[in-house]
């Protein structure tokens, strides 16, 4: 298949370039005459050259050179790569985003393998779900490969993949849960005003942030974080072979990856370039990896800069204190 497709790309080339070549003599050399024709020679080497480019452009399109895929998971797990609590750098893709481009890799005939980057912190738990399902839904071998951080939420999503590789000096594990909430009671009770809402069920007002926590709706949340874990633990142990108690004695800890490699929470320790070796081994034939990552229109990049500006006067760091709808969060 790659020596069809290198002399797909090489025959799309040559076609593309003498199209362009002839177009430009017609044009340049052979109806000028006079002074015009040197220019025209000149001009006929440019296009002749653009065309190269243009067909080399339009041969990597149709017969690509690739054969494995890498995405990443870059920061905190949000729904949508919008603001709010952990805050996210703008412009990073949201977990809907990267499952996406999960699924297009796993339709493309020419990805077979797929090398999932992660350097996050974790997230939201259902979007670090729907990305660990994709991950273990492709068609082919799967690797997960942490630079900086891999933990809680990404963790999780590791956990989809066949092996997970890290550096030494990587961050890895809080294999736990948390929930939070800003409680605002006491600022409305020095502000002089009362908190009033109407509810049906017994249970709808936990977690306000107007209002304390009762002994049984905070018992009723620890439960709900409580089901969580158990579910982080037990998925986390099926996906990698590992005993739920050994994930638990961590507790919800993070280590470095020599320290978590010799406790089999990473497989291998390496590089990129160890990772790229493995994948060969995994094909047994050369590989060449393709970055995927989301497309974003005009209007979205200019919101992007926009909110690029604003992250960097401080508005990102303000997210973490501010929370609009100020509800309890679930979080890995």
């Amino acid at each position: 298949m790659n020596g069809l497709n290198t002399a797909g790309r090489v025959a799309v080339v040559l076609v593309v370039g003498l199209l362009a070549g002839v177009v430009g003599w017609l044009l340049f050399v052979e109806v000028p005459t006079g002074t015009a024709e040197l220019l025209g020679v000149l001009l006929a080497i440019a296009v002749v050259v653009g065309g190269l480019r243009f067909g080399g452009s339009i041969a990597r399109s149709v017969f690509p050179s690739y054969n494995a895929v890498e995405i990443a998971v870059d920061g905190p797990i949000t729904r949508d790569g919008g603001g709010g609590i952990p805050v996210r750098a703008p412009g990073s893709p949201g977990a809907d985003d990267i499952v996406d481009l999960i699924e297009e890799a796993d339709a493309n005939d020419n990805a077979e393998a797929l090398v999932l980057k992660l350097n996050t912190p974790g997230g939201a738990v259902v979007p670090s779900d729907d990305i660990r399902l994709a991950a273990a839904a492709f068609d082919g071998p799967t690797v997960a490969y942490t630079t900086d951080v891999c933990a809680s939420g990404g963790y999780w999503i590791a956990s989809g993949c066949d092996e997970l590789w890290a550096r030494e000096g990587s961050i890895v594990g809080s294999i736990g849960v948390r929930g939070s909430r800003v409680t605002a009671s006491g600022l409305l009770e020095k502000a002089g005003l009362e908190y009033e809402q109407l509810t049906a069920g017994e249970y709808k007002e936990a977690g306000s942030p107007f209002s304390d926590l009762s002994d049984d709706e905070r018992e009723y949340l620890q439960g709900i974080i409580d089901d969580y874990y158990d579910q982080f633990v037990e998925t986390v142990a099926e996906g990698r072979e590992t005993d739920p108690e050994t994930l638990r004695e961590t507790e919800a800890r993070v280590f470095l990856g020599e320290e978590a490699a010799e406790m089999g929470l990473v497989d291998h320790l390496g590089t990129r370039e160890d990772v790229e070796a493995r994948l060969e081994e995994l094909l047994q034939k050369p590989v060449d990896t393709t970055k995927l990552e989301p497309s974003a229109g005009i209007g979205e990049r200019l919101r992007g800069g926009a909110e690029g500006v604003a992250y960097a006067f401080g508005a990102g760091i303000a997210a973490r204190f501010s929370d609009p709808n100020g509800e309890f969060r679930f979080r890995f």
